[in-house]
Order: structure tokens, then sequence, then C-alpha cells
């Protein structure tokens, strides 16, 4: 029966964990990886919905984008919420497995799924991050692209929207606006950061979440436009990591099932104006 340790092995050959940030905390998150897997689930984010859902698929194994232990336990008080689903996945003997910058960065990785889901083409790298240490190609936060085909910024904000299937999101227009937007540059997760290089990049648009309030009058005084569609648009990995996950079980003839989380940990709701 196949272990941990092998689906991690094979997996980092993918997305190395020597190209995360280094701030991030990828890889094991808990548990024992030499334990045979009897199931594995992915998903996004490890909520204690989702550790619900593992058990009682009985699914032995976690492999999220996000990191379960993002930040270190101060104390291991059960009386918290984290602390108590820490203790609830040891009790179960489930393994948590995170693969978050290194999988945002790796060829063929987070933004590449991200920017096929916008239809982007001609696809280069946002944010340079070396070169990985299997293939040796280089590899780099973000991507830019282009559309099919040239979009009113209005357009465009309801293409992101109905691609990404949000109810909701959050633009800027710069003053004066793009008549068009083709050239696009787009970043999961928090990528306010990088606006300079996605306007260095040649991109009318930029595409990225959790953009704070002063950095969005920034990229509007740059004369950047910035559709947010909010953090939850990953959730593109649970799916794309369950194909990855297939297909080798399907070439190392692994016995483990892999199944997607159904769980909705998106925290926002969004109010239309009637």
């Amino acid at each position: 029966m196949t272990n941990g340790l092998e689906i991690i092995q094979q997996f980092e050959q993918f997305a190395a964990p020597s190209i995360a940030e280094d701030w991030d905390h990828v890889g094991l998150q808990l548990g024992d990886p030499s334990q045979p897997v009897k199931k594995v689930l992915t998903t996004l984010d490890v909520r204690p919905a989702v550790v619900d859902e593992a058990i009682r698929l009985g699914a032995n194994f976690i492999f999220s984008h996000h990191p379960l232990m993002f930040r270190p336990a101060k104390d291991l008080d059960l009386r918290q919420p984290q602390n108590a689903m820490y203790a609830k996945l040891l009790r179960h003997g489930i393994t948590v497995y995170s693969a978050h910058t290194n999988l945002d960065t790796a060829n063929g990785g987070m933004n590449d799924w991200l920017a096929a889901q916008l239809e982007l083409t001609n696809l280069t790298g946002l944010v340079p991050a070396g070169k990985d240490p299997v293939s040796e190609q280089p590899v780099a936060m973000g991507r830019v692209g282009d559309l099919p085909k040239p979009l009113s910024p209005t357009a465009f904000v309801d293409w992101v929207q109905k691609h990404f299937a949000v109810k909701g999101l959050r633009y800027v227009l710069p003053d004066p606006a793009p008549q068009t937007v083709q050239r696009v540059a787009i970043l999961g997760g928090s990528g306010g950061d990088f606006y300079r290089q996605a306007k260095a990049a040649g991109a009318q648009a930029y595409v990225t979440g959790d953009v704070s309030y002063h950095v969005a009058q920034d990229m509007q005084a740059s004369g950047l436009m910035l559709v947010d569609p909010g953090h939850h648009i990953e959730v593109v990995a649970a799916l794309k990591l369950q194909a990855l996950l297939k297909s080798w079980t399907t070439e190392k003839a692994w016995t483990c099932p892999v199944v997607v989380s159904q769980v909705n940990t998106e925290p926002f709701n969004f109010r239309m104006k009637g």
C-alpha cells in the first residue's frame, strides 16, 4: 500500500519546497507520513469542517494548498478551535501536507492554472524566483499573458467574474482608464506588493486578491487597472491537485483513491444591490 512519503517524494519533484518563499511553511504539517494512505483528500484550506469531511470519507491524508500551521501554536490549549482541530487530526491518524508558495511558483502550478482559467496565452513569469532544482528551468511567481481578444475595462471585469465564478469582486480603474485590456498579469493569493512588476511587464490590468486600500490607490495612480476577485479563486488547486495525484496513481499503481473536498471555505458573503 502507498504511504505518505511516496506521495510527498513524487510531488516534490513537481514543486520543490526550496522554491517556496522564505517566510512560508510548506511540506509536512502534522502526522506520520510513513503510515499507509487509505484515501487522499485535496483541499484549498484545512478547516474544522474539512477535517470532519476527511474523517467521514475515511481519508487519512489531507493535501492542502494553504498551510495548516501558517502561524506557530503558542500553546496546546484545546479550548482554542485551531488547537482542537490539531488534536482531532492526531486522534484520527490523519497526516496533513501543504504546498503553498512552492506550488504558486512551480511551472505548471497554481498561477498557470489561474492563467488558464482566464484563457491567457503567451505566458511569461511575473516575478522571477530563480530556478527549479529538479528541472533547472526558470520559475516565477505570477504570470503575464494575453486575452483571446481585447476587452473594454467593463467587459474585462465581467470576464474575470464569469471565469472565476465569483459572486462579487472589487476593481479599480485608473484615470484615464485604458480603452481596452488585452495584456493581463495575474498572481493568486495576496499579490498587491507586485503591481509594479505587472506594470513593467506591460499589463493593462492586474488580477490578484486581498489588495489593501492604500495599495489600490497606488495602483490607480500608477495607471494600472486592478481586479480583485478575492483569495478563494485558488480553490482551483483542489481539483488540479486531485488530477495530478490521480495521474501518478495510475502511473505508479498506487492504491489510494484521491477525492476533492466539497467544503466551501470562502469566509466572505456578498450582498448584491437589488
